[in-house]
C-alpha cells in the first residue's frame, strides 16, 4: 500500500461573534492564515478574528471530507465536547440525540 504524500486536516474555528466554522485543508498553516487575514471569502471573513479550536488529521481527502460535513451538522454543544475531548459529554449528547430522534418516529408513526 501507498502512503499518500499528503495529510488533509479537519479543523473548527472560533469566531469574533462566537460561531464555529468547520473546514477541511491540506495544509493547516496556510489555511488558518487565509481564514485570520479575511482571504476566505463567506462565513469566517466577516467573523474576525478567528481562532483555531480544534483540528485532526486523515489520511484522505474522502475521510476528511466526510468528518468535515458531519461536523457542520453537529450543535453547538456536541462542537463543544469535540474541542474540549470530553466524550462523556460527546456520549450523553449522542443519547439524548438518539431518544429525540426515536421520539420523533414514533410521533410519525401515530
Amino acid at each position: 500500500m501507498l502512503l499518500s504524500e499528503y495529510m488533509y486536516y479537519v479543523y473548527i474555528l472560533k469566531c469574533a461573534d462566537d460561531s464555529y466554522y468547520a473546514g477541511m485543508t491540506d495544509d493547516l498553516n496556510r489555511r488558518f492564515i487565509e481564514h485570520r487575514d479575511g482571504l476566505v471569502k463567506g462565513y469566517t471573513s466577516s467573523r474576525r478574528p478567528v481562532e483555531l479550536m480544534w483540528s485532526s488529521t486523515f489520511a484522505t481527502h474522502n475521510e476528511a471530507f466526510t468528518q468535515e460535513r458531519r461536523i457542520k451538522t453537529w450543535s453547538r454543544a456536541k462542537k463543544e465536547a469535540l474541542i474540549k475531548n470530553d466524550w462523556d459529554k460527546m456520549h450523553e449528547i449522542v443519547k439524548r440525540e438518539r431518544k429525540t430522534r426515536e421520539a420523533r418516529k414514533r410521533q410519525k408513526e401515530d
